[in-house]
This record gives C-alpha cells, structure tokens and sequence, in this order.
C-alpha cells in the first residue's frame, strides 16, 4: 500500500512544499491546517492521494480528531512531519504571558500531542518516522525571539527524548532546523537591510527555498535514513556554523 504522510502547518511554505515532495515520492498526504486548505488543495490537484483537515495542533480533541480522520481515509501513518508553527517578534520586557504561552502551546506543545496520537497508529504498521520543523533561532539565541526561540530549543530536546522513547516501536525522530528561508513570512517582514545582514554573515550568502528544506524533510521520512534518528538537521546555508568575523575575512579575501 501506497504510504502516508500527515504534514502539519500545510496550506503555505515549507509544509505546502513538503506535501508536494511527499506526493512526488508516491505516499497520500493529509494536510492539517488552522488556515484554510481550498488554494493548496487546488494547487496539489491530487484529490485521490490528498487530505486536507481543518486542525489545531495546540488542541488535544482536534489533534485526535484528525488522526482517527486520516486513520479512517487510509488506515495507516507513516510520516508526520510536525511543521505548524508561530511566531511573536517582541523584546523580552514586552512579550506578554498570553504571548508565551500561545507560541510553546502551537510550537511545543502541539508536536507533543502529534506525535503522541500518531505514533500508536504508526507502531501498529510497523514503524514510522517523525520529523519536527524547529528552527536555527532554537540553537542559537537572536533578537525579539524569546518565545519563538525557547519554544523551538524545548522541540529540539523533545526529538531527541521523542527518539529514545520511540526506537523501540520502529519510529525515528529526528528535527530539521531551518535558517532564513524565502517564505512569504520572510518576505514580508525581513526588509533589504536585513536580507542583506543575513546574506553576510551565510557562506552560501542566500536564503533557502522551500523546496531545499522539503527534499531534507521527505529525506529524514524516506527508508533511505534508516539509520538517522535522535538528530538536528540545520538546513541553514552554514549560518550555524559561521563564526564573527566571516564578513570582513570574506571582503579581505576579495582584495588579495
């Protein structure tokens, strides 16, 4: 039977761009959602392979409501891929309790509640992969992020605890933490200035594309990552990696 894959966060970005790949690589996939589904259902145009659920991931009886969906459609998972996500950009003496506890309760934990509704379904086919979307503000701090960025550093542990409580069902858990990348999100609020700090201090001096975290995404749930679990992938074009300095070496460099 042809496999399925649920993708949380699917009616735009990088979880529309995930549902294309999974598509493309032959599994049925569930779209979930607390926006509406119509525009990425219609660019999909896979009625027969596709599910669009409406889902608030923060919520335990939607959560569950939508697994047993798919569950009825299909009867088996075997790729979640916990990608909703939202974000707050304020200074930390202006974020405000009902800030934090909106952003780790979506961010947090709503892979929590996916994981744990999905992975039954997945030990009882035998095994699965899970793979949360957390993000390059999770392994290193930045400005106006202290909910985002707690929230997705708390996900990066939680894969990794996800990945010891859940090998011996036969389900890998691993966590894809993207850097800048060209979404609507970042289009609309990361001005020139800021494309431009970013592209400065990136070797590859670039934002992503969708499609480039969704090939890592897909990867992570193939069988060809067997033997990958427990792991942060930073698909980030090296912003991890780079040290101070980069900029000024790079320009130096130039004038040799």
């Amino acid at each position: 039977m042809d496999k399925v894959a649920i993708i949380t966060g699917a009616a735009r970005g990088i979880g529309l761009a995930t549902a294309r790949r999974f598509l493309a690589e032959g599994f049925r996939a569930a779209l979930l959602d607390v926006q509406p589904l119509d525009a990425a259902m219609a660019e999909l145009a896979a009625p027969d392979a596709t599910l669009a659920l409406a889902c608030d991931v923060s919520d335990a009886a939607s959560v569950q409501a939508a697994i047993q969906a798919v569950v009825a459609r299909w009867g088996r998972i075997d790729a979640l891929v916990n990608n909703a996500g939202i974000a707050v950009f304020k200074p930390l003496l202006e974020t405000t309790l009902e800030d934090w506890n909106r952003v780790l309760a979506v961010n947090l934990t709503g892979p929590f509640l996916c994981t744990q509704a999905a992975a039954s379904v997945m030990a009882e086919g035998g095994g699965g992969a899970v793979v949360n979307i957390t993000s390059i503000s999770g392994l290193r701090a930045s400005t106006l992020r202290v909910a985002y960025g707690t929230s997705k550093a708390g996900l990066a542990h939680l894969t990794k605890q996800q990945a010891v409580e859940l090998g011996g069902l036969g389900i890998r858990v691993n966590a894809v933490a993207p850097g800048p990348v060209d979404t609507a999100m970042a289009k609309a609020v990361h001005t020139p200035e800021i494309r431009a700090d970013y592209h400065d201090h990136m070797p590859l001096n670039r934002y992503g594309l969708e499609s480039e975290l969704a090939e890592t995404i897909v990867f992570l749930c193939s069988d060809r990552a067997s033997y990958i679990t427990g792991q942060i992938i930073a698909v980030d074009g090296g912003f991890d990696a780079t040290g101070i300095g980069l900029p000024t070496l790079r320009q130096a460099r130039r004038n040799l």
